[in-house]
């Protein structure tokens, strides 16, 4: 399918100089964002992951729809201040900006073969601190999807050593 027709560009958005890629229109579109979903539930197949991660926000769209797709749990990586019991926190840079996220301490573990799933592979930033996340609660990153990845930014350089696949690249 040909995803970059379900994407709008928003100049300067959320700040000035980034063109924000709108995924809404794919999330409206029932065959678009279904078959977005069945291509990342696919290769979470491929590569035997038994747990599915999705940062918080957008990662929460996809992830959750791939562990329904796959049958699998899902785990939410989540800003300060969301989760109710003992969390690990992680601070990390984005490409206009720093945030933290945090993961439920017990939520993962040394069994777990974990894909983690995002909109947007930018800088790597956010994927690779959910990577650290994932790997200081004991549990295995056993690859990462996006449904976008901007290759000018080189977010695959924070990925380095881990397989991913992203649906559409800009």
């Amino acid at each position: 399918m040909n995803y970059k027709s379900f994407i709008t560009n928003v100049p300067d958005f959320p700040v000035d100089g980034i063109q924000f890629k709108d995924i809404t229109p794919l999330l409206d579109d029932e065959e678009a964002f279904h078959s977005a979903v069945d291509d990342m539930a696919e290769y979470a197949k491929e590569i035997h992951a038994n747990k599915i991660i999705g940062p918080d926000a957008r990662g929460f769209i996809f992830g959750a729809s791939v562990a329904y797709a796959t049958k699998l749990g899902f785990v939410p990586v989540r800003k300060p201040g969301k989760l109710p019991r003992e969390t690990l926190e992680i601070e990390y840079d984005l490409e206009y900006g720093t945030n933290k996220l945090c993961i439920h301490k017990d939520d993962i573990g040394k069994a777990d073969k974990v894909i983690i799933i995002d909109d947007l592979l930018a800088t790597g930033g956010t994927v690779k601190a959910s990577i650290d996340l994932v790997e200081r609660a004991g549990a295995e990153v056993v690859g990462l999807a996006f449904l976008i990845e901007l290759t000018g930014l080189n977010g695959k350089e924070n990925i380095k050593g881990y397989p991913y696949k992203s649906l559409l690249k800009y």
